[in-house]
This record gives structure tokens, C-alpha cells and sequence, in this order.
């Protein structure tokens, strides 16, 4: 068993269990991570210099984040732990990682991919003024730098990272304008019964939801964005939203925007991970096992598969870390595989409900106005994209790239891919799966020009 070789993308709670579960069995796994420390996303860790509680941090999850970073922490003597490393491509049983601009290809027997979420954006007319941040970006701004994305922030979109950056925002001493959800409220009543199968999740989502509205913070449901009002040179300055015949606009520097998450699956893609439509999110989904297994040596956990949450990453983390060392050959626990599977279908049911309860709002997206830009990278228009689709007959998200450029910025068309199929398959008068997904490419990332290459 020792000579066997596998690789861990990602330090999140995922890649945590998944290499807590190999070093158990006697392994050394290699740990790969984007970031400068462990943690992840959700439990991303402060610099060093700074000493806010575990509790102003990561808020009910705090005790789960100590907990993963001591696991992490404890087992950085039995792995090879390479952080603020970047896997810009896979191919060929290779792991390809650069590092202060020197490249490797890692050869794998196993590779575990837990590269987590990303946001999930809808196009907004204005959103491309300086100040409109993700959610996530703004979350990375007060968790690892200590700081706001502005003076008086807006939060619009839909989903529970929607109301859990708001209420972080505000517990820091922020001031959060307004919580406008896309949502209606409605949606969450008929989904509590699928939300239930998580009840403490399910309060503190409700918590969150009420201290905001202590605080005296509007928190609108079953918006339409109309606009995101800003100035060439100051960037944001505020939002207008319509609900029911009624506008509202509300001042502020900066949005904070995002409609749940969607999975990080470039690296899956570049791994020949098949893909396959999933309608209740209306998204293109790597395949995999209940276990993990996505063929070719390759196991996929975490959010990088499905979006099920922190809680449930670490279960699938620890389920791909022991179907890799059942396929090499290690004789499996079958009572704790059961024992997982049994907490993993609690949260895939949780999941359905959220899905249920927070929408994409394609429909929106669908029908945004011609003067929207779609992609902000290469500053693509939704007119530009459905004159691909009219003009020049592209049928799908590849082709209506190679025409208009969309995706072809720097996030890879992580912003604009889910927005730009529904706009292709809405001038097309057809289903939305019709319009594919935007192909992975490498670099999934940029990387210097100039590198040198080491082969290991």
C-alpha cells in the first residue's frame, strides 16, 4: 500500500477527511491547495497576525472549524502538504501544479478532486461597476483580510450564503444596506418539509434570517433586480428592485451578489469526468458514484460533485478517500460506508430543498436586456450572444464562444457560463440542456508565461 501514490485536491473540510482517511491506512498522500493554509472556503483561516475568536469567524460552524483545522494541523508530519499551489490541468495520469513559477507533473494512482463551490451569478444590468463583488469575494475580503467590500453594502441574490455573509457583515460592525433575495418566501414554506431532514441547519438558517430584521436591516423577498446604479468613475452607488408593481432603491458602495453556489468542476473536466444534465438546478453535473468514483482513478467529493455543504463534505471526503483505497486494493469498512451513506442521503435531501426553496432565477436571466453585459471579463453583451445564436447559427455554449468570446475571459466562464446557456437556449426557443456547457480548458487558471518544469 505504501507505494501507492495519491493526490488531494484541496484543504477544505473534504481534503481533510479524505487525508485523514488515507494517513489512517497507512498512506502519504500529496495535498495540493490554492490556498496559504487549510481550510477551504468556508473555513477559510485569518493571517496570522490577526486574533479574532472562532466564534466572530465562523459563526454556529465554529467548533466544526476548530475541529477540521486541528485534524489538518495534526497531519501535516504524515502528508505532503503543498499550499498556495495551483492545478492548472490534468492529463495523461498527470497532475500538473505550478508554484512560485515553477511548474510540476505529479503522476497519480488515485486522485481525490475536493476543489469545492463557487459562486453562482446572474447578470444585473450595471452589475460590471466597480464595487459588485461575489458573495464569496466578499466573504474572502472580511474572513482573510479583516475588511468590508465598502462603506454601506448591499446584498442581493438568493440562497443561505446569501443571508450568512449578511449577517457576518454585520456581526464585524458592517453596514448592510438591504438583503434583497430573488426568492419568494413561498418557496421555503413548501420545501420545509425536504428542509427538515437537517432541523438545526434549518434553524439557523431562520436565526440569520431574524437577526437582521432585529437589526433593523430591510430584508426583501421576491425581488426583480432592476438595476445596479453606478458612475464610471465612483463605482456603485446603489440598487433598484420591483416586486408586485412597487419599486425600491437602496444607496450604498458596493453589492455583494450571488444566486447559491455552483461546482468548482474544471479540474473534473480536465480529468475526463463525465458529465450530465441535472434539472432541479438546471446545470451540467459531474457524474459520480455514491461513494465518489468518477472512473479513471479519479474521485470527486465535497461540493466539487454536488452542493451539499460543509457538513456533508466531510462525509463524502472521508466515502472517495475509501473507495480510492478499496480500488488499490485495501479491504473496506463496511459498517462505517453505511453509516456514511446514511448522513449523506439526510443531506442530499436537504439539498433538493434548498434547491426547491432558492432558485435559479432562469427567467430572469432568460430575458435580461440586450444592453446587459453577460460576460464581464471580455465585456459580451446579451444582444452580442443572441446575435451568435441569430446571425451566425451557434447552437451551443462552445460555439456561441468561439463567436462572441464569452467565457473566454480570466474566470474561464465560471460567472457567466450558467447565465449564457440560458440566454442561448431562450433564442433558440429551446431546453435549456440543449445549450451544453463551456468545455474546461487549461489553464484553468492564469500562470505565468515563463515556467520551469520539474517532473516528479
Amino acid at each position: 500500500m505504501s507505494g501507492h501514490r495519491v493526490i488531494i485536491i484541496g484543504a477544505g473540510p473534504a481534503g481533510t477527511r479524505a487525508a485523514q482517511t488515507l494517513v489512517r491506512a497507512g498512506l502519504r498522500p500529496i495535498v495540493i491547495d490554492e490556498g496559504r493554509r487549510s481550510g477551504g472556503q468556508i473555513y477559510r483561516r485569518q493571517p496570522d497576525n490577526f486574533t479574532r475568536p472562532y466564534s466572530a469567524l465562523y459563526g454556529t460552524e465554529a467548533e466544526r472549524a476548530r475541529d477540521v483545522h486541528a485534524t489538518f494541523d495534526a497531519l501535516i508530519p504524515h502528508i505532503d502538504y503543498r499550499a498556495d499551489t495551483l492545478v492548472w490541468n490534468v492529463a495523461d495520469g498527470h497532475v500538473w501544479a505550478s508554484c512560485e513559477g515553477q511548474t510540476q507533473a505529479i503522476p497519480y494512482d488515485a486522485l481525490i478532486v475536493c476543489s469545492g463551490a463557487t459562486d453562482r451569478l446572474a447578470p444585473v444590468p450595471g452589475w460590471q461597476a466597480a464595487g459588485c463583488y461575489s458573495l464569496g469575494g466578499a466573504q474572502i475580503a472580511l474572513k482573510a483580510q479583516g475588511v468590508a467590500v465598502g462603506h454601506r453594502v448591499l446584498f442581493l441574490g438568493t440562497g443561505p450564503l446569501l443571508y450568512l455573509v449578511a449577517s457576518q457583515y454585520a456581526k464585524a460592525g458592517a453596514d448592510v444596506a438591504a438583503v434583497l433575495d430573488t426568492s419568494a418566501l413561498g418557496l421555503r414554506l413548501r420545501a420545509a418539509g425536504k428542509l427538515a431532514a437537517q432541523p438545526d441547519l434549518l434553524w439557523q438558517g431562520l436565526r440569520l434570517t431574524l437577526d437582521l430584521k432585529r437589526r433593523g436591516i430591510p430584508v426583501l423577498t421576491g425581488i426583480r433586480p432592476v438595476e445596479i446604479h453606478g458612475h464610471p468613475h465612483s463605482g456603485v452607488a446603489g440598487i433598484t428592485v420591483a416586486r408586485g408593481g412597487r419599486t425600491w432603491r437602496f444607496d450604498g458602495d458596493a453589492v455583494a451578489m450571488g444566486w447559491h453556489l455552483r461546482p468548482e468542476t474544471q479540474v473534473a473536466d480536465l480529468a475526463r469526468v463525465p458529465f450530465a444534465f441535472d434539472a432541479a438546478t438546471r446545470q451540467w453535473l459531474p457524474v459520480v458514484d455514491d461513494d465518489g468514483r468518477a472512473g479513471n482513478a479519479v474521485y470527486l467529493a465535497g461540493d466539487g460533485a454536488r452542493i451539499l455543504g460543509a457538513r456533508c463534505a466531510e462525509v463524502t471526503g472521508e466515502l472517495a478517500a475509501m473507495a480510492a483505497l478499496a480500488d488499490l486494493g485495501h479491504v473496506a469498512d463496511a459498517d462505517r460506508r453505511r453509516a456514511l451513506l446514511a448522513q449523506k442521503g439526510d443531506y442530499v435531501r436537504f439539498a433538493s430543498g434548498l434547491a426547491q426553496a432558492f432558485p435559479w432565477p432562469a427567467d430572469m436571466v432568460a430575458q435580461v436586456g440586450d444592453d446587459t453585459i453577460v460576460c464581464r471579463c471580455e465585456s459580451v453583451t446579451a444582444a452580442t450572444l443572441r446575435a451568435s445564436v441569430g446571425a451566425a447559427h451557434a447552437q451551443e455554449a462552445n460555439r456561441a464562444k468561439a463567436f462572441s468570446r464569452v467565457g473566454m475571459g480570466r474566470c474561464q466562464g465560471r460567472y457567466c457560463g450558467n447565465a449564457a446557456a440560458e440566454i442561448i437556449a431562450a433564442a433558440r426557443a429551446a431546453p435549456i440542456e440543449s445549450a451544453g456547457r463551456l468545455r474546461g480548458q487549461a489553464p484553468v487558471k492564469p500562470i505565468p508565461v515563463a515556467l520551469r518544469r520539474t517532473d516528479v
